[in-house]
C-alpha cells in the first residue's frame, strides 16, 4: 500500500507520494494569499465556478456586513450539475440504505440532473418562486439532494431540518421562514426499525402557513395522498424534463440553516450563493486533496452544515463522487462502515471524534476483515480530537499511512477554516493547523488585544472575512451584530478558545467551556485529552461547577472502554493522577462520574451544557438535538446516587 505520510523529527509530514498527488504542496500559497486576500479569492472564484456575468466588486465591507463578488451573476445548480454533463455517466451520488437486503443506488450526473430538473418543475407548478423559503425534512436518501438542488435551480431558499428533530423543532423553523411548501418523508430505517416521520410532519404543520407537503415514500412507493399532501414519486413522473435555471446575484441567499436551538429560539444562519459556492469548492478540493475520480464519504447528516458542504455540495462542485449512508454505524454490527469503505473504494473519509471513540470501544475485531487500502485522506470534524482517538484513527483506520486533516469550522463559516493541507502538513495530534489560505485568525484577550504565542485566549477572524462566511441571521440583524461582532470590534468572534504555537493553531473548545480554577484558565479540551490518556478510558467530558475557594472546579464524566475489576474509588484516583501528571495539580479533577454514554448530537458534538445543567439541577433543554436522549436520564441518576 502507498504511504502518504512519513514521520520526521517527531512530526508527521506528507510523503513523496502525497506530494505528487497534492493540489497544494508548497507553503508559498499562504504568503501569496496573505499579500492580497481579495485578489486571491477573486482569482479562485473565476477558476472554480461558472459565472453568467462577472462581478463589479470583488469584496465590499460595511461593518458588520460584507459581500463577495458583488454584481456577479450565476446559478448554483448549474455549477453543481450542468457544467459536469460533458461526462454524463460519471457517478455523482452513491446511496447505501441501512437494510442489508436493499441494493445500493448509484446516480450519474445525468440521472441526477434529470431528476433535479423535473422536481424543480414540480416546485414551480406548486407556486414556488425566487426567494421563497422551502423546508426540507428528509433523511439521508437521494431525494434530499434532489430537493435541495431543485430549490437552487429556481432561486428558492432551502431550509433543511434534521430528520431526527422533533415536530416542535420543525414547526419553529416553518414559522420563522413563513414556509408554504414542505418536503417530507414517511420515514427511514434506523437500527433495523422503521422511524415514522409522517406523524411528526402532521403535528408540525398545524398552525403554520404550509399549503402543500410533498411526501417521499421510503416505505411504500405507491402510497396515495390527498388534501395538503402530494406524492413526490407521482409528481416528478408527470413533470417536464427540463427547467431553465434562474440566474441569481452572487449575494442572493442560497440557504438557511438553523442552529440546533438548544438555548432559546434557533438562529437561522444565511449563506449566499457566490461566496459559499467558491469556498465550498476550494476547501473541498484543497483540504481533502479531492480529485475527479475520488469518492468522498462524509458521515455527517444533512441538516448540519458539514452535511451541506462536504456530504453534498463540495464534492459535486468538484465533479467528484459523494457517498451517503442511511443508517447507524453499528447496524447490523460495528463492521458496517468499514465494509462500505472497501466496497465503494472510498478515498476520503470524514467523520467525528465521537464516532471514532465509539469504534475504539467496540474493539478491533470488527476491523480484521477489512483492507481499507483505498483510503488516502482521513478527516475529523465536530470538536477537538484527543490524542488517543487521533492515534487509533491513524493506526487502525489509516494503517499509519494516511494524513489526518483535523478541521475547525462552524455553521456560520460555511467551510473549513483551520486545518493543515495534505501536501504541506505537519499532522500533529490535537492540533488543527493553519488558517486556510486567504483567511486569517489570531488569538486575543478579553479586551481584544493579541496575546503572546502559546497563551490561550479568544479565537477571532480578521477582515477580509472568508467568502463562505454567513450572510447574516434570517430576519434578525440585531442578533447577528450582538453574537458575532459586539465583543471584539471589527473582528469576527468565533466563541472558541485557542492558542498558537509555531504558527499552528490548537482550538481548545468553546469559550464557555473554559473554566477558571484558582485563577487559572483551563480548557475542557486539555482536561479531556489528559483523562483520555488513561488506559481504561474511552472518552470523557469535563464541565465546571462553582466552588467557594477555587471559583470553579472541574467535574469529569467518563466512559470506560470496558468493564473493569477495579473499584470505582481506585479508578477515580488513577484518573486524577493522570491529569495531575499531564497538566499539574492546579487542574485536578474534583469528581469523576462513570457513565455508559455521553449526550451527543448526530454531528458528533458532546453537549457539555446539558451535563452542566444536570450538575446544577437546572431545566434540561435541547434534548431534541441528541442522538441518545436516554443517556441524560441515566446520567442524572448516577449523579444523584453518587453525590
Amino acid at each position: 500500500m502507498v504511504n502518504y505520510i512519513i514521520k520526521k523529527s517527531g512530526k508527521f509530514l506528507p510523503s513523496k507520494e502525497m506530494k505528487k498527488i497534492a493540489w497544494i504542496k508548497d507553503k508559498k500559497i499562504y504568503k501569496e494569499a496573505e499579500k492580497n486576500p481579495i485578489k486571491f479569492w477573486g482569482k479562485l472564484a473565476r477558476e472554480g465556478l461558472k459565472w453568467e456575468k462577472p462581478w463589479k466588486k470583488t469584496y465590499e465591507e460595511k461593518p458588520p456586513y460584507f459581500y463577495w463578488f458583488k454584481g456577479g451573476k450565476l446559478n448554483f445548480c448549474v455549477n453543481v450539475l450542468d457544467r459536469h454533463l460533458d461526462n454524463p455517466n460519471k457517478t455523482a451520488l452513491i446511496w447505501v440504505p441501512e437494510p442489508t437486503n436493499e441494493k445500493t443506488i448509484k446516480l450519474t450526473y445525468k440521472e441526477l440532473y434529470d431528476k433535479v430538473n423535473r422536481f424543480a418543475n414540480v416546485l414551480k407548478k406548486l407556486g414556488v418562486k425566487k426567494g421563497d423559503v422551502v423546508a426540507i425534512y428528509l433523511p439521508m436518501i437521494p431525494e434530499v439532494l434532489i430537493a435541495m438542488l431543485a430549490c437552487t435551480r429556481i432561486g428558492a431558499i432551502h431550509s433543511v431540518v434534521f430528520s431526527a428533530f422533533s415536530a416542535d423543532a420543525l414547526k419553529i423553523r416553518l414559522l420563522d421562514g413563513k414556509t408554504k411548501i414542505l418536503i417530507g418523508a414517511d420515514g427511514y430505517y434506523r437500527r433495523g426499525k422503521k422511524e415514522d416521520l409522517k406523524k411528526k410532519v402532521d403535528k408540525a404543520i398545524i398552525g403554520t402557513k404550509v399549503k402543500k407537503v410533498i411526501m417521499v415514500n421510503r416505505f411504500n412507493k405507491n402510497k396515495n395522498y390527498s388534501g395538503k399532501f402530494v406524492s413526490f414519486e407521482k409528481e416528478i413522473k408527470k413533470a417536464d424534463l427540463y427547467c431553465k435555471p434562474v440566474i441569481m446575484n452572487s449575494e442572493d441567499p442560497l440557504f438557511i440553516l438553523y442552529t440546533s436551538g438548544t438555548t432559546g429560539k434557533p438562529k437561522g444562519i444565511v449563506h449566499d450563493i457566490g461566496g459559499y459556492a467558491t469556498y465550498a469548492y476550494w476547501t473541498t478540493k484543497w483540504s481533502f486533496n479531492l480529485h475527479e475520480n475520488d469518492v468522498l464519504w462524509c458521515t455527517a447528516d444533512i441538516g448540519w452544515i458539514t452535511g451541506h458542504t462536504y456530504t453534498f455540495y463540495g464534492p459535486l462542485l468538484n465533479g467528484s463522487t459523494s457517498l451517503i449512508y442511511e443508517g447507524t454505524p453499528d447496524y447490523p454490527n460495528y463492521s458496517r462502515w468499514w465494509k462500505i469503505i472497501d466496497k465503494n473504494n472510498i478515498a476520503v473519509f470524514y467523520t467525528a471524534p465521537t464516532a471514532i471513540r465509539m469504534f475504539m470501544k467496540a474493539g478491533e475485531k470488527f476491523l480484521r476483515k477489512h483492507k481499507l487500502n483505498t483510503l488516502k485522506i482521513l478527516g475529523t470534524v465536530g470538536e477537538p480530537i484527543d490524542k488517543n482517538a487521533w492515534e487509533w484513527y491513524f493506526k487502525k483506520i489509516g494503517k499509519s499511512r494516511c494524513p489526518i486533516i483535523d478541521t475547525w469550522w462552524q455553521t456560520e463559516t460555511g467551510g473549513t477554516l483551520i486545518n493543515v493541507l495534505p501536501g504541506i502538513g505537519p499532522f500533529i495530534p490535537t492540533v488543527a493547523g493553519y488558517s486556510f489560505p486567504g483567511t486569517k485568525h489570531i488569538v486575543v484577550d478579553e479586551k481584544g488585544k493579541r496575546v503572546k504565542e502559546g497563551k490561550t485566549g479568544f479565537l477571532v477572524q480578521l477582515s477580509p472575512y472568508a467568502p463562505g462566511m454567513l450572510h447574516g441571521i434570517y430576519k434578525d440583524n440585531k442578533k447577528y451584530k450582538e453574537t458575532y461582532f459586539k465583543k471584539f470590534k471589527n473582528k469576527y468572534d468565533t466563541s472558541d478558545g485557542a492558542y498558537i504555537r509555531d504558527g499552528l493553531i490548537r482550538v481548545t473548545g468553546r469559550t464557555d467551556d473554559v473554566m477558571k480554577v484558582a485563577g487559572h484558565r483551563i480548557s475542557t479540551a486539555e482536561l479531556e485529552d489528559a483523562i483520555n490518556k488513561y488506559k481504561l478510558v474511552n472518552e470523557s467530558a469535563v464541565v465546571p461547577i462553582p466552588d467557594k475557594i477555587k471559583g470553579q472546579v472541574p467535574i469529569a464524566f467518563v466512559v470506560l472502554k470496558s468493564k473493569s475489576n477495579l473499584k470505582i474509588e481506585i479508578l477515580e484516583k488513577q484518573i486524577k493522577q493522570e491529569v495531575d501528571k499531564t497538566l499539574g495539580p492546579t487542574s485536578r479533577i474534583a469528581k469523576v462520574y462513570f457513565v455508559n454514554d455521553l449526550p451527543k448530537t448526530r454531528s458528533g458534538k458532546i453537549m457539555r451544557r446539558i451535563l452542566k445543567n444536570v450538575l446544577n439541577k437546572e431545566e434540561l433543554k435541547g434534548l431534541i438535538t441528541l442522538v441518545n436522549p436516554n443517556s441524560v436520564e441515566a446520567i442524572k441518576k448516577i449523579v444523584e446516587n453518587n453525590k
